[in-house]
């Protein structure tokens, strides 16, 4: 039989886990587990001490670290826990080993087909060892799980299980910050990153640091955050990465070359970045370079297929004029999501975007008013505002829009859908403060609706000279007539005291 059939086999039990004495199914997923510390492969033998760590070891301190991993070091992980497992199946922290291992496969391939994978993992891992016994390293792994697989109510539920038990257990803030950010409550992803810091400063920390500091719209505090994290980096995979985060804040800054100039950086840094390939070619895009940005989105296609990338792609083929190549574009974008919902992913905000502008906008509504009951972030206000919007439903939508564009991020797709309900809705002055807020904030946003914005802003009637009727008067200013002020009255002066009279002599 094959090592994966033994181990397979070995994953079959896998009853559901508890929290706190209630049965509950839990969905698994992440984009980088964080397991506690740096989880041993195996016991080491004697005189071994000086060795340098093989891939497999320099794969499970990473991944320990809540890093991101070299693809050569994480296959030999995946090898080396699998062929372990095979002859030791009650060893409990190999299996959460194994678990991390696969999920951060899935980050590097974008394959949602190892979630399920991750998923037995961890839960045998758990069966062996419950949650009720502190084993944090499986319950960090299925919060961050969830958090990957985007649903970020069970991601909480495991991240303060974790923090109830073991307070100082720093794994378990990682997950709360993006609990907390999925679901719509970004003072308490704040106070969790705020306890990362103090507990464990470093990669991991920076990198949520900078997430809180962009949610909140301090931009300045999040490109430090990130490059932070950039210079705490140790291997390439992690430069690689912090320069990608990086080549983000400064695409929506607006920042397009500079962007671009991370990108490449990340790509120079680990070749096999895909997510800085969507990046790179997302800049070329707005800097007029259509043909190399197609190539680019195609790569990474190529490399880590996600359902967003081939949204972009579409668009910009549709950009182009190149309309037959858009469908197919977004039919992979469906087919992506179809892929992604058997393995328990929510791409409900990228297919409802979708649906509302190239699909069925009530059937977009219904998709993320549902979303929207579940998770409460600005992507989903923003989503379900342009969605009503697209419905015909302005007055809804506005409510949505607003939500999304107060809570202090600085996101020029949002200002550009919230100015296209206020324009539906007749307010001209709000909608010119908001597309000038769109381009002002990244110019080049989208290639389909970049262009709309400014032929918008355009068709918008620029405002009186001088401002307002009420601040400039119609007619000359004349100095009122006040009243004359009245003399005061001097007090009346009064005479002079009379001297006291002498007293007189004493007789002799």
């Amino acid at each position: 039989m094959e090592r994966m059939d033994i181990v397979e086999e070995a994953q079959q039990p896998a009853p559901p886990v508890t929290f706190t004495g209630r049965k509950t199914l839990v969905p698994a997923a992440v984009a980088v587990v964080l397991i506690a510390g740096a989880l041993l492969i195996r016991p080491v033998k004697a005189g071994d001490d000086a060795r340098p760590p093989g891939p497999s070891e320099r794969a499970a301190s990473a991944v320990g670290m809540g890093a991101p991993v070299a693809a050569v070091d994480l296959t030999a992980l995946v090898a080396d826990r699998e062929k372990w497992l095979v002859k030791h199946a009650d060893d409990e922290a190999s299996w959460a080993v194994l678990g991390a291992a696969y999920l951060e496969q899935a980050r590097r391939t974008a394959d949602s087909g190892w979630y399920p994978k991750a998923e037995k993992s961890l839960k045998r891992s758990l069966e062996l060892r419950p949650a009720e016994k502190g084993n944090f390293e499986a319950m960090t792994g299925m919060g961050t799980l969830a958090n990957a697989r985007r649903d970020f109510g069970t991601a909480k539920k495991w991240g303060e299980l974790v923090r109830a038990q073991a307070p100082k257990q720093w794994t378990a803030y990682p997950v709360l910050v993006d609990a907390y950010s999925g679901l719509g409550d970004y003072k308490g992803a704040q106070r969790a990153m705020e306890r990362l810091l103090e507990l464990r400063p470093g990669l991991a920390a920076y990198v949520r640091a900078s997430q809180v500091y962009r949610d909140r719209g301090w931009r300045e505090d999040a490109a430090l955050a990130m490059e932070q994290a950039a210079g705490d980096a140790k291997t390439p995979a992690e430069k690689a990465y912090a320069l990608f985060r990086l080549g983000e804040l400064f695409w929506e800054r607006g920042e397009t070359q500079q962007a671009l100039d991370h990108y490449e950086g990340a790509l120079r840094a680990d070749p096999a970045q895909a997510q800085a390939l969507g990046g790179r070619a997302r800049a070329l895009a707005a800097l007029g370079r259509g043909g190399e940005a197609v190539r680019d989105y195609r790569l990474a296609l190529g490399r880590a297929p996600v359902p967003q990338v081939a949204r972009e792609l579409g668009e910009l083929l549709e950009s182009l004029g190149r309309g037959e190549e858009a469908r197919a574009a977004y039919d992979m974008l469906g087919g992506l999501a179809a892929r992604d919902g058997t393995n328990g992913v929510d791409d409900d905000v990228v297919l409802g975007l979708y649906e509302a502008d190239h699909g069925d906008p009530a059937a977009a509504v219904r998709r993320l008013s549902e979303e929207w009951s579940r998770h409460k972030s600005a992507a989903v206000a923003d989503a379900l505002g342009w969605a009503l919007h697209k419905s015909g439903e302005d007055a809804a939508a506005l409510e949505y829009a607003t939500k999304a564009t107060e809570t202090g991020l600085r996101n020029a797709e949002f200002s550009y859908h919230r100015a296209m309900i206020e324009r539906g809705l007749g307010d001209e002055a709000a909608t010119r403060r908001h597309l000038q807020e769109a381009l002002r904030t990244n110019p080049g946003f989208s290639p389909l609706r970049g262009p709309l914005a400014k032929e918008a802003l355009a068709a918008i009637a620029a405002p009186p000279p001088g401002g307002p009727e009420n601040i400039l008067p119609t007619k000359p200013w004349v100095a009122p007539e006040l009243p004359k002020p009245k003399p005061v009255a001097k007090p009346a002066s009064k005479p002079a005291p009379k001297p006291a009279p002498k007293p007189s002599p004493a007789a002799p």
